[in-house]
């Protein structure tokens, strides 16, 4: 599609004329905040691996304002295990994803550990399965 709206121009594949339309003068996208959030899921499955069986997956919540997404993260782990390193690996891993794929600065990521699955419930729930 084409412009012939006046101004400096570029020529298309058929020889036409087309306007160059100024940013600020062009649409804008908006991305629907629940799509940021399954974002966000996403890339906190991603950091965190595998989980306990029983374990429910992570899910966000997320707040937009302008160019900017604050988000909190509610997730299950194993234990034992290092919370702090797992949940530092759930924070880059949504800010890098949300920045690269919605293109959103990510000043906050808060990370809620809902609820520890000991390690002895894994192994004694797989000795009744096999």
């Amino acid at each position: 599609m084409t412009s012939m709206s006046g101004g400096d121009g570029a020529v298309d594949e058929r020889g036409r004329t087309a306007v160059v339309v100024a940013p600020g003068e062009r649409g804008a996208t908006r991305i629907a905040d629940r799509v940021v959030a399954k974002i966000a899921a996403q890339a906190a499955r991603e950091a965190l691996g595998p989980l306990p069986p029983e374990a429910a997956p992570p899910h966000a919540t997320v707040v937009v304002h302008h160019e900017a997404v604050r988000v909190r993260v509610h997730l299950e782990l194993d234990y034992p295990c290092d919370i702090g390193d797992r949940c530092s690996r759930v924070r880059r891993q949504v800010v890098q994803r949300v920045r690269a794929l919605v293109g959103m600065e990510v000043p906050e990521v808060a990370v809620h550990v809902e609820r520890l699955h000991p390690a002895q419930s894994h192994r004694a729930a797989q000795g009744r399965t096999l």
